[in-house]
Formats: C-alpha cells, sequence, structure tokens
C-alpha cells in the first residue's frame, strides 16, 4: 500500500515538474517571438478589459503600438527616473531598491513601496495575474531573468512603454498622450511626460483625480531629476 502510494506520488511529481518545465518553454518561446514581433496585448490588458466588459460589455482598450524611435525622449528619461533609475546597469533586479522598499514597508507596518524594476513589471504585466502570492513572485522573477537573457535593454523599454497601464482603458505611451494632452508620444514636452511618468504607480486613480497634490508634486520631482537618466 506504502508502495503503491509512493509510486502515485511519483509519478504526480513528474507531472508538476514536467507542466512547470513546458510553461517556461513556453514563456521562452514567446520572449522570442517578441524579440523582434510586437504583442498585440499582454495578460494584464486583458484582465482589464474583462473587467471593463464586465460594467459595459462593448467596452474597448485605448492602445497603438508605436516603436521605440517615435517615443519623446523626455518620457523615456521620465519613465527611468521615475520607476528604475538603474535600469540601464542591472541585469533584472535592483537589489538595494528592494531591500529599501522592504524597509520602508516593515516601518510603516503595510505595503507602501514595491523596489520593482521595469523588467519585473514587465514580465508580470506580459504573463500574470495580480495577485501577490508567492508562487507568483517565484515565476515574476523567472521570467525577468529570461527576459534579460533574450531582449536587450531597448527593447525591453520600448515593450515596456507600449503596453503599461496609463488610465481607465488606457495603455502605451501614444494612446497616453491622446487621453491626456491630445499629441502624438513623439511630440511629448518634459513637463508631459514627467507627468506621465508621475501617474504610472496609480493610473486609474490620476485618471480620476488629475489635480491630485501629490501628483502636481511628484511630476516636479521627476521633472527636476530627469537628465540624470541613462537612456539604453
Amino acid at each position: 500500500m506504502m508502495r503503491a502510494a509512493l509510486r502515485w506520488l511519483a509519478i504526480a511529481a513528474a507531472v508538476v515538474a514536467g507542466l512547470f518545465l513546458a510553461y517556461q518553454g513556453y514563456v521562452a518561446l514567446r520572449l522570442w517571438w517578441w524579440v523582434d514581433h510586437n504583442p498585440a496585448s499582454t495578460a494584464f490588458m486583458s484582465a482589464r478589459l474583462a473587467a471593463l466588459r464586465d460594467k459595459k460589455p462593448d467596452a474597448k482598450l485605448k492602445h497603438q503600438w508605436v516603436p521605440y524611435a517615435s517615443i519623446s525622449v523626455h518620457l523615456k528619461r521620465a519613465i527611468l527616473v521615475a520607476e528604475d533609475d538603474k535600469f540601464a546597469d542591472h541585469e533584472g533586479f535592483d537589489w538595494e531598491g528592494i531591500q529599501k522598499a522592504l524597509e520602508k514597508n516593515e516601518k510603516k507596518g503595510k505595503v507602501v513601496a514595491g523596489g520593482s524594476t521595469i523588467s519585473q513589471q514587465l514580465a508580470k504585466n506580459l504573463f500574470l495575474s495580480g495577485d501577490r502570492s508567492f508562487v507568483r513572485k517565484g515565476q515574476e522573477a523567472i521570467i525577468t531573468v529570461m527576459l534579460e537573457g533574450i531582449m536587450d535593454k531597448r527593447r525591453i523599454l520600448e515593450i515596456y512603454l507600449n503596453v503599461i497601464e496609463w488610465g481607465e482603458g488606457v495603455f502605451g505611451a501614444e494612446a497616453a498622450s491622446q487621453h491626456y494632452f491630445g499629441t502624438s508620444a513623439s511630440r511629448l514636452s518634459a513637463e508631459q511626460s514627467a507627468r506621465l511618468a508621475a501617474m504610472v504607480p496609480r493610473p486609474r486613480f490620476y485618471d480620476r483625480n488629475r489635480n491630485a497634490p501629490w501628483l502636481a508634486k511628484k511630476t516636479q520631482i521627476i521633472l527636476e531629476r530627469m537628465q540624470r537618466a541613462q537612456l539604453p
């Protein structure tokens, strides 16, 4: 009886391991394909569209892909300063930033800082759900390592700028530029870019509260720091 149970346990473990490895292979192939093909959507975009259609069945996302060269250098600098100022140097993880975030969260007694890099955020948005489980964080780390190994920094930033959320149903730099300023991503000014970068942590909130005092304050902070950004 015990021997049979152990045999079935071994079979189950082998199946789970096989599925795990198959999924990693699937992710690696998708990333390899996206080196020179643009993702039409992401897991996060699909989840947000489903949530919007629960309220409005014919809802659509605002999203238009634009190449890296057609995105304002101001926005690239603003995003790097606001979200990941060590992007050009790290290999997917900012360990110092993670440590600082942990210390800040422990001091506050709740999660107030993340410490995730642009690569980690992109890994999550492309493939994963929004839950905060250890399993999901582990998978995010694996995808981040693959992402950094398969793509160069320029491509990672290009995809990130085209798929991140910037408001209620608004995704990517071009849609955000049109939504908030009525202009293209290539024509964004430094101040407009800083404002968009300041919105990234809470895009839907700031879409509804565009005159929030903290948004204006954060915009100025980013604006003052933008010139130090290292573009890939």
